[in-house]
């Protein structure tokens, strides 16, 4: 693959300690990304999300907060990246 700028690190380890959006199999799923294995990524601060909005406004239309620590597991992830 060809890149702009050398990254050292690549795919989620790179955005450790930022907040995430994981977009997944049937739900989307949002925090700080704490951390990352070869089966989960661990989110601190997690909510999930069931209803949008515009993705640009910067706020989620229904956004429940999810009690503790939330894991999620690798395999259900389609895309992630930084929203907000």
């Amino acid at each position: 693959m060809k890149v702009l700028a050398e990254v050292t690190e690549s795919g989620l380890e790179s955005l450790l300690g930022q907040r995430v959006t994981l977009f997944c199999v049937n739900y989307i799923y949002t925090g700080m990304l704490y951390g990352v294995n070869t089966s989960f990524v661990q989110l601190r601060e997690a909510c999930i999300v069931y209803e949008t909005g515009p993705l640009l406004d910067g706020n989620w239309k229904d956004a429940q907060k999810l009690p503790n620590d939330w894991f999620v597991q690798l395999s259900a992830v389609e895309s992630f990246g930084i929203l907000k």
